[in-house]
C-alpha cells in the first residue's frame, strides 16, 4: 500500500529519502528543512540512525541493514531483486517533493541506478544530493532565479531534443542530445533568470548544491 504523508499539509508531504551511501550530516538536514517525511531505503536506516535522526519508514529488500530501529518505525521488505531499493521507495511513497541524499557517491553502479530511476520518474519532483551536486530530470519546461556564474550541465540519459533556452552563456536552443553524440555538460549560467524546455524527458539537470533552495523553489513555481 502506497504511504500517504499529509496531503493537508503540503509542507509535511515532502518526503525525504536516505540512502546506504555516504553523505555529509548537512545534507540530510538541508533535505529534511524541505521535506520532513524522512523514509530510509535498507541500510540507508544505519546512516540516518547514525546521523541522529530515526526515519518514519524503511523500504528495502532488507538484506544489508543492521542496526536496531525503534518499534515506532514501519518496516516494509520487499523481496524482489528485480528493481533497486531507491525505485521500491518511490514505487510506494510518492510526493509533491522527494530530496534523496545517499544515492550518489560509493559504488559507481549504485549513482547509475539513481540516475535511471530519475528517469524512469521523470514526471515526478525529485532531488538527487551528491557530494558535490545535485540532480534532477528535466522537466519539459523549467524557469529558475540562479547565480550568476553558476555551473549547470544537461545530460541525455535517453536521446532527447532541446527547444528553447536562456540564461546559458552556450545556449542549447534546438540541439538533439544523446550518450556518445552530443551532451550538454560544463554550461554556465550568465543571468538570473535560467529557462529550459525539451521536446521529450532524458535529460538529467546537475547543479552544484548549493542551489538546492533555488531548485526547490523553481519546483514550487510550476
Amino acid at each position: 500500500m502506497p504511504i500517504k504523508t499529509s496531503p493537508t499539509h503540503p509542507a509535511n508531504a515532502n518526503i525525504t529519502l536516505v540512502g546506504g551511501a555516504a553523505f555529509e550530516i548537512a545534507d540530510l538536514h538541508a533535505a529534511i528543512d524541505h521535506a520532513p517525511h524522512i523514509i530510509a531505503a535498507d541500510s540507508g536506516a544505519d546512516r540516518a540512525m547514525a546521523a541522529g535522526v530515526i526515519p518514519r519508514t524503511v523500504i528495502g529488500d532488507m538484506d544489508s541493514r543492521t542496526m536496531l530501529l525503534p518499534d515506532s518505525v514501519e518496516i516494509l521488505a520487499i523481496e524482489e531483486q528485480d528493481s533497486t531499493d531507491f525505485e521500491k521507495c518511490l514505487r510506494l511513497a510518492d510526493a509533491p517533493l522527494t530530496i534523496a541524499v545517499g544515492f550518489l557517491g560509493g559504488r559507481l553502479d549504485h549513482s547509475l541506478a539513481a540516475f535511471h530511476a530519475l528517469l524512469a520518474h521523470a514526471e515526478r519532483r525529485i532531488i538527487l544530493i551528491g557530494e558535490t551536486d545535485i540532480a534532477f530530470a528535466a522537466p519539459l519546461e523549467w524557469r529558475a532565479t540562479l547565480e550568476i556564474g553558476t555551473r549547470i550541465s544537461f545530460f541525455p540519459l535517453h536521446p532527447c531534443s532541446a527547444l528553447t533556452s536562456s540564461g546559458l552563456r552556450w545556449p542549447i536552443d534546438g540541439l538533439d542530445l544523446a550518450v556518445g553524440s552530443r551532451i550538454g555538460t560544463s554550461n554556465i549560467t550568465n543571468a538570473g533568470d535560467v529557462s529550459a524546455t525539451f521536446g521529450t524527458a532524458g535529460c538529467v539537470t546537475i547543479l552544484p548544491k548549493h542551489s538546492l533552495n533555488r531548485v526547490v523553489a523553481s519546483f514550487n513555481t510550476v
